[in-house]
Formats: C-alpha cells, structure tokens, sequence
C-alpha cells in the first residue's frame, strides 16, 4: 500500500469510527481478566501483589558494549502533517534491556523467535553480590554465591532464571557503567563460568540475567560464560533494571522478548510479578 493510501485510511477512520465508550472498554476488560483468571498459569492470577518494571528506557544515550550508540529513531510522520505519528527505527539486536538468544554465541542455536513461550514465564531467583561488587567493579558470580543462595532460600526452582543483583544500575547513566580503563577494558561484574556451569548440571535454570552489559564480566577476553551457557539453548538477559525491587526468591519474570525471524536477541519489555 502506497504511503499516500495509508495517510487516507489513517484520516478517514479518525472521522468516522465511533470512540469506544467506558462501558465498553471495561466489559472488554473484564472479558479478558476472566479469560486469563479460567485458562492462564497460577503465577499469573494468583499469589503475587504488584508488578516491578525491570526495563531500561531505551534511546540513543544508552550504554552499549562497544561504546557505539545501539538505538536511534527518526520521525517519519508526524500528527501535524499527517493526522498520526510514526518513527523509523534503527536498532542494534543488543542493546539496552535486552535478550541474548541462544544462536548469539552458537552456530546453531535457537534464534529468539524459537525461544519456547514457556521459557518465557518462569521463577526469579536474584543472588545478590552488591557488597563485594562495591569492593571490586570485577566480582562475578561464583558456585559458593549459588550455594549460598540455595542454603538460605532453598533449591533453585525448575525452569528458572537466575539474575545478578550487583548494584550496577546505579552507574547506567554515566560513564562508570562501561567503566573502561586507559586501555580500553572494562570493568563490571558478571557470572563466573563455574557458577554458569553449576546451574546447568545441578538445576533446570533456562536463564540467565544480570544489571550489567554483559553475562561476562568486564575483563572476559573469551566470553567464556556466553560460550558455556548459550549454546546449550537457555537464554541470557542483560542490562536488567530495578533488580534491588524484588525479592531474592519468590517472584514471577514475564519476558516479553522480541519474536523477529532469525533474530540473535532483541531489546524486551521485562517485568517481574512479586
């Protein structure tokens, strides 16, 4: 369809559709909380009492891992113009808060559109290492932080996410957040390789996630971690927000992770249900 013919259509329905009434709207509404109350999983209806937004603005600011802006928009239509708005957008798979599918580290893996819904919905699990992150900008993740978690929050649950609360949030708008030396390396926490590999052989963990740019932490010359986890088909999320919001254990990740064909991950709107 021509850019001209949707201009049209777009004015023409502004014209003449009927606005949706309030009664309307919230028979909708209830129609689709009775919908999800009858046929959605429990952790959905059930259990939890707010809603934590774990996402990261994105824009053209953002922090990325090689320094380069990963985001940019352009206004293609505006309202004034032409009745409705509409931005052209250009966007690095890997930026912002985002998902790393499977094939990002592997020849072979699942792309982000094959990441199973059901991967999707799953237990958070937060292992906080703020207090040695605070002391060293390059602590990881070990298997002693694990055992240390499951001792006093109990055994990883199945199909789980397990996220690294560092703290790191609190630099994202500075340059502290990438924390590059004179040399160019940078500096942040991430999960150890051993800690990656623990969950794999004694949990059904399906993610990982962390408040940094990266799985691994600053320093990795071999992404090591990425090599480790990805491959295997679970999933890595990065640059998580707001982790120091929601319990160690307990809540419910609901990724809305982007569903483009081949993709090797994508900006997500993320949220925890507590």
């Amino acid at each position: 369809m021509c850019d001209l013919c949707v201009i049209e259509t777009v004015k023409n329905r502004m014209l003449t559709e009927r606005p949706i009434s309030r009664r309307a709207l919230l028979g909708s509404a209830a129609v689709t909380a009775g919908s999800l109350a009858s046929g959605a999983p429990t952790a959905l209806v059930g259990g939890h009492s707010a809603i934590e937004d774990l996402t990261y603005v994105l824009d053209q600011d953002f922090p990325t891992y090689f320094g380069l802006p990963g985001y940019s928009a352009k206004s293609k239509y505006n309202f004034a113009d032409h009745t409705f708005n509409l931005l052209k957008l250009s966007i690095n798979e890997h930026t912002g808060t985002h998902v790393d599918a499977p094939l990002h580290f592997s020849a072979d893996g699942n792309s982000v559109d094959e990441i199973a819904l059901r991967d999707l919905i799953v237990p958070l699990c937060v292992i906080d290492i703020s207090a040695k992150a605070e002391q060293n900008p390059d602590a990881q993740v070990t298997p002693e932080d694990i055992s240390a978690y499951t001792a006093k929050h109990g055994p990883i649950p199945d199909n789980a996410c397990v996220a690294m609360f560092s703290g790191w949030g609190r630099h994202v708008q500075t340059a502290k957040y990438r924390n590059a030396d004179p040399d160019g390396k940078m500096h942040f926490p991430g999960f150890h390789v051993h800690a990656a590999t623990m969950l794999m052989e004694e949990t059904t963990t399906v993610a990982l996630a962390v408040d940094t740019l990266s799985l691994d932490h600053g320093r990795s010359t071999n992404f090591a971690t990425h090599y480790a986890w990805l491959p295997t088909n679970r999933y890595g999320i990065e640059n998580l927000a707001n982790l120091d919001r929601v319990p160690a254990a307990g809540a419910t990740l609901v990724v809305g992770a982007p569903k483009h064909r081949g993709g090797t991950g994508g900006p997500a709107r993320i949220f925890a249900l507590v």
